[in-house]
C-alpha cells in the first residue's frame, strides 16, 4: 500500500483540536459521553422529579444513559417526549456552499458536514466558524473522473469516536480520517465501487460497510497499525499521508423483475444486537445480510411504498427498521411475517421523507418541505402541540401535529432560478440530515432546496 500526500492541513487540524479543547474546558458534558453510574451500595441522593431539573442536569452531564432507576428512566423518557416542543432555532450561515447532505457531532460544539459541492467541513455551532477539511485523492488521476456534482452523501463515526468514514475527492471512494485531528488514515479506492457512495455504517471500531449507486455493498476492514502510531504516516515535510485499501468483501444486491436497472443502494442500517445489515434500494426493496467477516444475504422484501426510498434507520430497543419514502415511513421487523406497526404518512405534499433517526420510542422525521415531525412508536401517532385553555390550567394536547418549520437558509438567485422557477422568492429547504446531541439536548439540522438544479443551503441549531 503506497502512501500518498494530501497537502498541508496542519493549521486546520490544529484549529479543530483547539476548538475541541475549548469545548471540553467550557462545557463539562461531552457530546457523546454520559456520566458514570453510581456504585450499587452508594447512597443515592433524593431524586428531584421535575422535568426542568432533569433537563438542566443533562446540560452538565449529571445523568447516565444506561441502567437508570425507574424514576430516572421515567424522567428521561418524559424529557425525550417533551424536548421537541421546547426546541428553538438559531440559523447558521454557511456562505455559498450547496446543499448539506450529511452531518455528525464531533464534540459539544463542532459538527462535521458534507455537501453536494463535495466539500467536507467542520462548523462551530457557537461561533459559526467553518473549517474546510482536504479530501483524499485516488491513486490514479484517471480514477477521479466521476461527476463532481454528486457530493458527499454520508459521514459516520465509529463506536469509539476515533475514526470518521466519508467520501473522497472521487465520490466512489471511501475515506477514513482519524479523530479528533481529522488526519487522513486510508482511502478505499482499489477494486471498490464503480459509482457514488450513498451510505456508510460501522459494524465495529475497525469494520465499515458502504453502499453505492452501482448496486453493491462493500465491507472494509481497517488495519489498527494504520492509526495506532506503530507506522509513521508522515512524509519528510511532516505532512500527513494515507494508505490505499481494497474491500474485504463485496456483494451485489439482486435485480428485481419490476425495475432491474434501478437497484441503487440508497441507505444502510446495522443491528449490533443481531449482527445484521439492512439496506434499501431505489427499486423498492429492503435487503438483509448476516454481517460477520463477510456478508451473507438472508432475505429481500418488497416495500409497501416504493417511490424514493432514500433513508433508513434502526432501533435496537424495538428491533425495528424504519424506511423513509416519498410520503411515508414504513416499519419492518424482519423476524415477523406480519408487520404490526402501520406505516405513517408525512402528509408533506409528496416532497418526501429525507432524513430519519430513532431515539428510544420517538422517531424524528426530516421532510423535503422544510419541517421536522416527531412520531411516538408506542402510541403510533405524531407528537402534538400543547394548548392551554386558561392561564391557570395545565396545557393539554391541541389535536394539532407538532411541526417545527426550519428557516429560509440561503438560495442562489442565478439564471436557472430566474428562467425555470420564475424567480420565486422562497423555496422550502429539504432537510437531508439531522443529528442529536442528547447530552446537551441539541439538534443540528441541515439541507438545501429540493429541486436538483437550485443552488443553496440551510443549517440550524435547535436547542
Amino acid at each position: 500500500m503506497a502512501p500518498q500526500q494530501t497537502g498541508s492541513r496542519k493549521r486546520k487540524a490544529t484549529a479543530i483540536q483547539a476548538g475541541a479543547a475549548t469545548s471540553s474546558s467550557q462545557i463539562s458534558a461531552a457530546a457523546d459521553g454520559e456520566g458514570p453510574l453510581l456504585p450499587k451500595k452508594q447512597k443515592r441522593p433524593a431524586t428531584r422529579r421535575s422535568l426542568v431539573h432533569y433537563l438542566k442536569g443533562r446540560e452538565v452531564g449529571a445523568w447516565g444513559g444506561a441502567g437508570l432507576s425507574g424514576s430516572e428512566g421515567e424522567l428521561r423518557g418524559c424529557a425525550v417526549q417533551k424536548l421537541p416542543e421546547l426546541l428553538r432555532e438559531r440559523e447558521l450561515a454557511l456562505g455559498t456552499l450547496n446543499k448539506v447532505f450529511a452531518s455528525q457531532w464531533l464534540n459539544a460544539r463542532q459538527v462535521v458536514c458534507g455537501t453536494k459541492c463535495n466539500t467536507l467541513f467542520v462548523v462551530d455551532v457557537h461561533s459559526g466558524q467553518i473549517t474546510r477539511i482536504p479530501l483524499m485523492r485516488d491513486r490514479g488521476a484517471w480514477l477521479a473522473r466521476a461527476q463532481p456534482t454528486c457530493g458527499i452523501h454520508a459521514i459516520e463515526l465509529n463506536p469509539s469516536k476515533t475514526l470518521l468514514a466519508t467520501g473522497g475527492e472521487n465520490p466512489n471512494s471511501l475515506a477514513i480520517y482519524q479523530l479528533p485531528t481529522l488526519d487522513p488514515v486510508c482511502l478505499g479506492d482499489r477494486h471498490g465501487h464503480k459509482d457514488w457512495i450513498f451510505t456508510i455504517v460501522w459494524m465495529s471500531d475497525t469494520v465499515a460497510v458502504s453502499g453505492s449507486r452501482d448496486g453493491t455493498v462493500a465491507l472494509w476492514r481497517m488495519d489498527p497499525d494504520m492509526f495506532n502510531g506503530s507506522i509513521a504516516w508522515h512524509n519528510d515535510a511532516g505532512l500527513p499521508v494515507y494508505a490505499h485499501i481494497r474491500p474485504r468483501d463485496m456483494e451485489t444486491i439482486p435485480r428485481s423483475s419490476t425495475s432491474p436497472s434501478n437497484r441503487k443502494v440508497r441507505a444502510l442500517a446495522f443491528s449490533g444486537k443481531n449482527q445484521e445489515l439492512g439496506a434499501v434500494s431505489l427499486d423498492g426493496y429492503f435487503h438483509l445480510w448476516k454481517a460477520r467477516s463477510t456478508l451473507s444475504r438472508l432475505l429481500s422484501i418488497r416495500l409497501p411504498y416504493c417511490r424514493e426510498n432514500v433513508c433508513l434507520t434502526y432501533c435496537d430497543e424495538l428491533s425495528l427498521y424504519a424506511v423513509g419514502s416519498q410520503s411515508h415511513v414504513s416499519f419492518l421487523d424482519p423476524r415477523q411475517r406480519q408487520q404490526n406497526i402501520r406505516p405513517l404518512c408525512s402528509r408533506e405534499g409528496g416532497t418526501g421523507v429525507r432524513s430519519l433517526s430513532f431515539y428510544q420510542h420517538i422517531i424524528t422525521v426530516g421532510t423535503g418541505h422544510g419541517s421536522l415531525l416527531f412520531y411516538d412508536i408506542r402510541a403510533q401517532k405524531f407528537l402534538e402541540e400543547r394548548a392551554s385553555t386558561s392561564p391557570d390550567a395545565s396545557p393539554g394536547p391541541s389535536g394539532r401535529k407538532l411541526k417545527l418549520t426550519c428557516g429560509r437558509g440561503w438560495l442562489n438567485h442565478d439564471d436557472l432560478w430566474v428562467n425555470y422557477f420564475g424567480g420565486i422568492g422562497e423555496f422550502p429547504n429539504a432537510l437531508y440530515t439531522h443529528c442529536y446531541n442528547w447530552p446537551e439536548m441539541k439538534l443540528f439540522v441541515a439541507g438545501g432546496p429540493l429541486p436538483s438544479g437550485l443552488h443553496g443551503n440551510y443549517a440550524g441549531l435547535w436547542s
